[in-house]
Order: structure tokens, then sequence, then C-alpha cells
């Protein structure tokens, strides 16, 4: 159990990055510029065990795909991909009106998807990403998957064909970031690189950003739970196994003034772990990384919580619609009993691709405008020039640059 002071000690040393891994990842990224296909065909042995002797996966298994998963799955599939795109589309950038200043909007013209392996197949990240793009307009929408034994998870496949996705490649880790950011003899160079994934690719990431864009650099999933007397113990135990079960790196907050609320919590916690075919997993989360923080009072549970700055703030407190105008850095936040952070996952509409570490500080989750660029567009009339070239001149003439102030005072002079 941890003091509000305690835990905010503490906190300064939890976001801390591990760069031991840079030197390994800029060696993948280089050798994949260097020899392409053979090197992603390479690592796949390497490090998924799977030997690929074709990188692209035909069209025609997303199809097959779409058939041979149930229909309570497809129709599910559907369903969130309709909330998805219902949502983006009411926030997306629309071109301004101004007559002389406005701005044009335009979709990017090619992304890429990372879309992790690993022990669960993240069908929901496909759908949480590629709708998006394609709500923005974007040309072509390439996924990368880590390759399978068995061949990549049918839901996948299906959940690119439902999403509209193009082309879909086996491959995974830094060595996908890096096909996607310079391109291969059959991986073609996208202009966006997004989708979470482990450190390897997070780190591949950030060294490719500039010569490609990215989302974000996604550390492990987080939620901060705050809860008082009125909260239902199970369900809020079973939100905290949700996130743990994600990775043994996953972090867990519950945040209250009332000590026996924490303490009945995380009771139930461990009654509901028991039961988990990825117990293994969560045990060590929580082991490592679940803080259960007392607080006085409601200004100092709002003061932790903006201190985190969480991927997901789930408020599940008899006054959790209070709380909306307060939390000023959350990725997302779920308030009230009946917005669990697994139907956000899912199928409620916003994306789940959200800022981590403490980012949420300064950034936010995936929109369709992440996929779109806008540039300015200054078209004046003369009247509207000749009343704003004098102040212009006159900076530029402080700032000591001639060549500038004679390019505004030679219209206004000939024009005055």
């Amino acid at each position: 159990m941890y003091t509000a002071q305690s835990f905010k000690d503490k906190f300064k040393t939890i976001n801390s990055v591990d760069w031991t891994k840079t030197q390994s990842v800029m060696d993948i990224i280089q050798s994949v510029q260097k020899d392409k296909d053979c090197a992603l065909k390479s690592y796949s042995g390497q490090f998924d065990n799977v030997a690929i002797d074709e990188l692209e996966i035909p069209w025609s298994e997303l199809e097959k795909a779409v058939s041979s998963i149930d229909d309570d799955l497809r129709h599910a599939m559907e369903e969130a991909h309709d909330n998805i795109r219902r949502y983006q589309s009411s926030i997306k950038l629309s071109d301004s009106a101004g007559k002389e200043l406005f701005q044009k909007v335009h979709p990017l013209k090619r992304v890429g998807v990372y879309v992790p392996g690993g022990t669960a197949p993240l069908l929901s990240t496909v759908l949480m990403t590629a709708v998006l793009a394609k709500v923005a307009g974007v040309n072509e929408i390439i996924v990368t998957t880590p390759p399978q034994p068995d061949g990549v998870h049918p839901a996948i496949l299906a959940a690119c064909h439902i999403s509209g996705v193009d082309r879909v490649f086996q491959v995974g880790g830094a060595q996908a970031i890096a096909a996607l950011a310079y391109g291969t003899e059959t991986i073609p160079k996208v202009d966006k690189i997004v989708g979470p994934g482990n450190q390897y690719v997070a780190l591949a990431k950030k060294l490719v950003y500039g010569d490609v864009g990215i989302d974000s650099i996604a550390g492990p999933s987080e939620i901060v739970i705050a809860v008082d007397e009125s909260t239902n113990a199970k369900w809020a135990a079973f939100d905290i196994l949700a996130q743990a079960e994600h990775d043994v790196e996953a972090r867990t907050f519950l945040v209250s003034e009332n000590e026996a609320k924490l303490q009945e919590i995380y009771g139930q916690v461990q009654k509901g772990l028991k039961k988990q075919p990825r117990e293994s997993i969560i045990r060590e989360s929580l082991a490592n990384h679940h803080f259960n923080i007392l607080t006085e009072s409601r200004d100092e549970t709002i003061d932790i919580i903006n201190l985190i700055a969480g991927e997901h703030v789930s408020i599940q407190t008899n006054d959790a619609a209070d709380y909306v105008d307060r939390i000023t850095t959350a990725g997302a936040l779920f308030i009230g009993d009946y917005s669990p952070e697994a139907i956000g996952d899912y199928i409620a509409g916003p994306s789940h691709v959200l800022p981590t570490g403490g980012t949420a500080r300064f950034s936010n989750g995936l929109t369709v405008n992440d996929f779109l660029r806008t540039n300015s567009i200054i078209a004046l009339e003369k009247d509207t020039f000749m009343t704003m070239a004098p102040g212009g001149m006159r900076m530029a003439e402080e700032e000591k640059l001639n060549a500038h102030y004679d390019s505004l005072a030679s219209r206004w002079e000939d024009l005055k």
C-alpha cells in the first residue's frame, strides 16, 4: 500500500527507458536497408522460428479467413468496424472556408499498420488503426504482422478484410518497421507507421522517425482506476486482471480514499486470478507493476491520476461524472460502472491506440486526423496585403533581414 506521497517518490523511477537494446535494433534496421527481403526472411527464421517463402499474404487468404471464422465473431468485428468508422467520421478535419487564409486537408498516400503477434491474436488492433486510415481516405493501407508456424491467425486476416486493408505481409519485429520505413523489393515504403509492439518495435519506430512518420513510441499498457465505497469490487478486480493479462510489464494503479475498498478489490483480484488461463503473466505483472494508492481526499486522488497520465483512466465512483473536467492527462477516460476499459479495447468506437508511460501529458490517442495532413494557403487580396505589409516590414527591419524587408516594401511602395 502506498500513500500519495510515497507513490510520488516511487513514480519518479517508473517510466525510465531501457536503452540497452538500441544497438541491436540499429543493426536490424541497417541490415534490412542493405539486404531487404533476404534480411526479412532471415530474421523470420531467427526470431520467429518460421521459414518464409513469400512475405505477402495473398488476398484470397483474407477472403478465406472471413469465411472461416464463426458468425458471432464476424458480426462483432463488423459492428466494431461500423462504430469506429462512425466515431472517426464525426471528428475528421475538413478544409477551412476562408477566402484569403485557409487550409487544405490531404490524406496520406500510404500507411503501414503494425499488428503484434505473440500469444494473443490482436484482431482489434487492425480495426482500431486501419479503419481510421480508411475514413481519412488513405490511398493504400499495408499491414505487417509476425509470421506464425501455422500461418497468420485467420481472425487477424478477417479483420484486415473487413477494415479494407490493401496488402498484408507476414513480417514482425524491428525488421518490419525497417521494411515499412525504407522499403524492400516486396514491401513498399510508407509515409507513416502506426500500431503497438514490443520494446524492439518501439525502439525501431523511434530510430526511423524523421525518415517516416509514426504515431507514438508505445510502452507497456496501463490502467488507473479510481474507486470509492460504492464501487463494485468484483467488477473493478476484473478490470485489473484484464489489464494485467496483456503483458508481464502491464501496469495497474488502484487509487482511493477508502483503504477497506482497496483491500476488498485486491482480495477479489486474487480470487479471480486463479481462474485465468494467463495466470502466470498476470501474477508477474501484479507482483512488479501493481500499485494500491491510498489518498486523503478527492483532490489528492485527482492529483495522483494527473501525475500518472495513464493510457486508460477508469472512474468507478458514485460521482464519476464530476471527474471529467478535472482529469487533464489521460489517454482515454472511462466514466462509470458501464464503461469498462475492455469495451474501449474492442467495440465502443474511439481507437484503443493511446499514449502510454506518462506521454498523455502532451499527446493524445490515435484519431482519423493522424492520417491527414494540412497545408496552409495564403491568397491575399491587394487591400489585405497593404494593411498587413507595414507590420511585416517593421519586424523584418528589427530582425535585420533586409531582403525580407525589400520583398514586402517593393510591393507596398509600388502599390500605394
